[in-house]
């Protein structure tokens, strides 16, 4: 997803811990079954869960909807953000 340049709001709506919706989204860094790093308009957010997907993606208003079982959920600064993403480097080459 490209970088939405946009005024957008940004909130979070989880349902059960089932489904979460996301709103102020600008890009999905990385996502897999398991995790989502997403840039919004108010940071970087991680979502981790178990079985984790994408039901609903709207590049132009910058909403995402994820299904799956909604394990935690936070903000993390653009230096954990570069940890993160070397960690996952690392994981590629062991």
């Amino acid at each position: 997803m490209d970088k939405v340049e946009t005024n957008l709001s940004h909130s979070i709506n989880i349902n059960g811990r089932k489904n979460i919706s996301i709103s102020g989204v600008k890009k999905i860094e990385s996502f897999d079954n398991e995790e989502f790093l997403l840039e919004t308009v108010m940071g970087y957010i991680v979502v981790k869960g178990e079985s984790l997907e994408i039901i609903k993606l709207d590049t132009m208003q910058g909403n995402i909807s994820i299904k799956g079982r909604i394990i935690s959920l936070g903000y993390i600064e653009n230096s954990r953000k570069k940890e993160k993403n070397e960690g996952i480097i690392n994981k590629l080459f062991k």
